[in-house]
């Protein structure tokens, strides 16, 4: 008889209690196999239990991890986590605006700039799309004075601070910049002053010497005008026409006769 075998009768795991003599109140007359098979059960339970309540804490366990870290069970499969795209998808985000930004800020320079001012150039990153993003830049700007010419190196700082101060938001390098044009403004202000000073010296100076050869011309005319003028006495009239007016005979009288 096969009633009392472990492989086909699960006992509850909730039997911890010490398994139970019933050979004493088992009647004489009750078969041995039937003692037996009242008794295995309760034996054979407890390791019956345990293996059922390892397996269900695995079960339980392999499903906790998977909830708990699902990026991880993602990556083992090769293919990113929601979490990470939401990540990458901000720093591109962030990627852009901050190259929209170094382009208008160049741009800028560049545009105000005019002639003193080169061609932008940038600084690249490459984000997680594969595609590169400016994240820096700069414009060269030509701040040296013009020689010789204070007029025009005024006009050219005075382009040279607008370029420099020309986005919205300029950078500490943009407003050194600034700083080393009005430093060069000063400068030819201090030149044009100077020369400023000598062309006026100049003009005095000659028109000093032009009253001074004023006045040394002066006596000159002064004596021309005090020495006797000669005037040229015209020459005699001829006598001859009257002498020979004089030699001719008396004219005849002419009696006219009018009828």
């Amino acid at each position: 008889m096969q009633i009392g075998s472990a492989t086909s009768y699960p006992a509850p795991a909730a039997t911890s209690l010490p398994a139970r003599l019933l050979a004493s109140n088992v009647s004489p007359d009750v078969s041995p196999d039937i003692t037996r098979a009242a008794q295995a059960p309760v034996t054979a339970a407890q390791p019956l239990a345990d293996e059922q309540s390892a397996s269900a804490r695995e079960e339980a366990d392999k499903p906790a991890d998977a909830s708990a870290n699902p990026a991880k069970a993602q990556s083992r499969e090769g293919q990113p986590s929601p979490q990470q795209q939401r990540l990458e998808q901000l720093e591109i985000a962030k990627l852009v605006s901050r190259d929209q930004e170094v382009r208008t800020h160049e741009q800028a320079h560049a545009a105000v700039g005019g002639r003193y001012a080169g061609a932008p150039s940038y600084t690249y990153e490459r984000g997680p799309d594969g595609k590169r993003y400016a994240v820096g830049g700069e414009v060269g700007i030509d701040t040296s004075p013009i020689p010789n010419d204070p007029e025009a190196t005024l006009r050219k700082m005075e382009v040279v601070i607008r370029a420099a101060l020309a986005p919205a938001e300029p950078s500490a390098q943009d407003r050194q910049v600034a700083a080393q044009a009005q430093a060069q403004m000063a400068e030819a202000r201090v030149e044009l002053a100077q020369q400023q000073r000598s062309e006026v010296a100049a003009a005095r100076e000659a028109r000093a010497e032009q009253r001074k050869e004023t006045e040394e011309e002066k006596p000159a005319e002064e004596e021309k005008s005090s020495a006797p003028v000669q005037q040229d006495q015209p020459p005699p009239p001829s006598l001859v026409l009257y002498r020979q007016l004089s030699g001719l005979p008396a004219p005849a009288p002419v009696v006219d006769l009018l009828v």
